[in-house]
């Protein structure tokens, strides 16, 4: 996290908004960690702190549009890229068409959280072009909105003191995957229990 902040203190809102960039391109940068660090500069005087949120707002709804737009031009094409090919392998590609079959626009909520099958879940919904644009820039726009500014804020507020900064973020992340845990317990149930009814 320093080496983002100490980044980030250089270069301000850009450097922000091009390292979110990356991230919706699924490169292996914690997105939560960038949004504390660019709290924590607007904590520490570099930025101004609402000026910060709307910058990530903007930065993480373009990584995700793009990943978005580039499956929905090139469809399947596009996992010839290296770059696509190494980030999306073609067993999380099939997972995650599977999973996409099956919950629709849950997943592309979901995949807000879950860094890993993020960039690969917005790139299938634009090849398989089932969801129109402004539906996923809804749902994304939805999601973004509870997770960006506690990130951000969280790290403004805590920019004097990176020790309890670092041990809030490990809570939120645990807190985070056990949300996602339990929508995924309650999902699976509720999957298994339409199958009995069909039987």
């Amino acid at each position: 996290m320093e080496l983002l902040i100490n980044f980030f203190s250089s270069y301000g809102y850009w450097a922000v908004f091009l390292v979110l960039l990356a991230c919706g391109f699924g490169l292996p940068i914690p997105e939560d960690i960038t949004l504390v660090s660019g709290g924590v500069i607007s904590g520490l005087g570099y930025t101004n702190v609402h000026s910060m949120f709307v910058v990530s707002m903007i930065g993480v709804l373009v990584g995700d549009s793009t990943m978005y737009w580039l499956g929905r031009i090139y469809g399947e094409r596009i996992l010839q890229f290296p770059l696509i090919r190494k980030l999306i392998t073609p067993q999380r590609l099939a997972a995650v068409q599977d999973r996409f079959e099956k919950q629709g626009n849950r997943l592309l909520f979901i995949a807000r959280f879950l860094p890993g099958l993020r960039a690969a879940v917005y790139l299938v919904s634009g090849i398989t072009r089932r969801v129109k644009f402004t539906q996923f820039v809804l749902v994304d726009l939805f999601a973004a909105i509870i997770s960006v500014p506690i990130w951000v804020y969280l790290g403004y507020y805590g920019a004097k003191n990176l020790d309890w900064l670092q041990q809030q973020v490990q809570k939120g992340q645990i807190i985070v995957w056990v949300i996602l845990l339990v929508v995924g317990l309650v999902l699976f149930w509720k999957w298994k229990q339409s199958k009995k009814k069909k039987v």
